[in-house]
């Protein structure tokens, strides 16, 4: 998706003079950015490991005209360990396999070591893939910081390079993938408020990440009067693959996606007296709820989120409803009377109120009758 945008920002049958003269229009970060680095796993001795970096004039201006090599190293060591370390080469010469000079550039190749206990380090050493994401992404973004920084600089005759000047969008594809839940949100978090100091680029993110989308989605509806970004100029959007191969691009005007709320928007449906069918596999949908509510409110046991008198009775009703047999021809879909009570009773009565969720059909209801 990012390379069609790109052919559309700027297509590569463009007149070449054409393209010499407007400059660089999009800057993107996606697989074939990472493309750009792969590894020397120095097969013959199995000892001198590197990864390597594509000559490229981008990775030259953030490493060595703007120095950012330390900025980089702590951003990669924050999400990562730090007790992982890259280190950056110098230009040095070595022999080819005619053995003649050749000179290796300064900043194209990356060697990696480890700190062990005895304040000894494990070098070359090669990290995994989703290290190797991270540093790639840790490149990027001080590519971007440096960037942002010098396009905020509102006379152009004044900005420390010009080869940014006709940038309009950054196009960003998933930058999260190899991270924990903490990290995730802060690199969320931190990406957005550089996007809310840029002044003029558009942003283009996307993510099948719920927690990454549902962070962005709500730093972007935080207005902050430091900052040039205004709530109106975010627009949130889910893209949907239907059966039939075309895709749905649906408007996320209301609230961010995530899985436990929508369970929980099919328990009210399910719950609702009029309309509502309660099945076996409900009970399946107000575990997961409580499991996901408990561990985002710090509790060990989701059992802890139950009302405490009767705790005990409620939870043994769940578990027994919501656990499978070993064979499926000894369940029955069959729910009685007393068990979708007790279903109504605890999101109605206890989880939406208690944890202040919002009610989907309270909602609905009030919209409908014009108090919204």
């Amino acid at each position: 998706m990012s390379r069609e945008f790109k052919e559309l920002v700027a297509p590569k049958d463009a007149d070449e003079e054409d393209q010499k003269e407007s400059g660089i229009k999009i800057l993107y970060y996606n697989a074939f950015t990472e493309d750009l680095f792969y590894w020397d796993n120095d097969l013959d001795a199995d000892t001198n490991r590197k990864f390597k970096i594509q000559p490229n004039n981008f990775t030259k201006w953030v490493l060595q005209d703007q120095g950012q090599e330390n900025n980089i190293v702590t951003h990669f060591q924050h999400y990562t360990s730090d007790k992982l370390s890259p280190r950056f080469n110098e230009e040095y010469i070595t022999k080819d396999k005619d053995n003649q000079d050749i000179t290796i550039s300064a900043y194209s190749e990356i060697t990696f070591s480890i700190a062990r206990g005895d304040d000894r380090s494990i070098n070359n050493i090669k990290i995994s893939k989703g290290e190797e994401s991270c540093l790639i992404w840790c490149v990027f973004y001080s590519l971007l910081e440096q960037v942002v920084e010098v396009l905020n600089v509102a006379e152009p005759s004044e900005r420390e390079t010009d080869q940014f000047n006709d940038l309009e969008y950054v196009f960003i594809d998933d930058p999260v993938s190899s991270l924990d839940d903490n990290h995730l949100i802060e690199l969320a978090v931190n990406l957005a408020e550089l996007i809310k100091k840029s002044n003029g680029l558009k942003f283009i993110i996307s993510t099948h990440n719920p927690l990454f989308y549902n962070v962005l989605f709500n730093e972007f509806n935080n207005a902050d009067s430091r900052y040039h970004f205004k709530v109106k100029h975010s627009i949130k959007r889910r893209l949907e693959k239907l059966d039939d191969g075309t895709y749905l691009l649906e408007d996320s005007k209301d609230s961010p996606f995530s899985y436990h709320l929508f369970l929980l928007s099919e328990l009210e449906k399910a719950i609702d007296p009029e309309s509502g069918n309660i099945q076996k596999y409900h009970f399946n949908f107000l575990r997961n709820v409580l499991e996901k509510t408990s561990t985002f409110l710090g509790y060990s046991k989701w059992e802890d989120l139950l009302p405490q008198e009767a705790r005990r009775a409620y939870y043994n009703r769940i578990i027994n409803l919501s656990s499978h047999s070993k064979h499926h021809g000894e369940e029955i879909s069959i729910v009685d009377e007393n068990d979708k009570r007790v279903l109504r009773y605890l999101i109605n009565e206890v989880i939406i109120p208690t944890y202040h969720f919002r009610s989907n059909i309270n909602n609905k209801e009030t919209e409908e009758n014009g108090t919204v």
